[in-house]
């Protein structure tokens, strides 16, 4: 933010960075950011937070993967890394593994990477449904 008209430069101006790093990869990040600065533009946090990761295995993972497969056959489950923040952190701190889940069915053609958090992000219904099934099953299976 530096000013509300666009022909006059303000004295100072500041921005704010929302960077995501996989766990073992901050220092390169913050090492990125470092390299585009000018010299006499300073860098701080505004909040530092970890990145985290744990195994894809154990009785919740086989529950899950198990319901997923009853209703899709064809599909493998896999882990991902999850880009969004998430409670995970705070049970992190208590020893306590999470798991997330993108409960949904898409369309290979939906495109959803640009919709993802965007002015029209949606899904189609049956995607949802699929999601609410799998959902179901898990809670019935645990």
């Amino acid at each position: 933010m530096a000013g509300y008209q666009t022909d006059v430069f303000p004295g100072r101006a500041s921005a704010r960075v929302d960077g995501r790093f996989p766990p073992g990869h901050e220092q390169e990040l913050v090492d990125t950011i470092d390299a585009l600065l000018l010299p006499s533009v300073s860098r701080e946090w505004v909040n530092h937070d970890i990145a985290m990761e744990t195994t894809f295995d154990g009785p919740l993972v086989d529950a899950l993967c198990a319901a997923v497969c009853a209703e899709d056959p064809d599909v493998h489950p896999v882990p991902y890394c999850n880009p969004g923040g998430t409670d995970a952190k705070a049970f992190t701190k208590l020893d306590i593994r999470c798991f997330g889940s993108k409960g949904l069915k898409l369309p290979h053609d939906l495109g959803y990477g640009r919709l993802f958090h965007g002015v029209d992000e949606r899904v189609p219904l049956e995607g949802l449904r699929f999601g609410v099934r799998v959902l179901t099953r898990l809670r019935h299976s645990c």
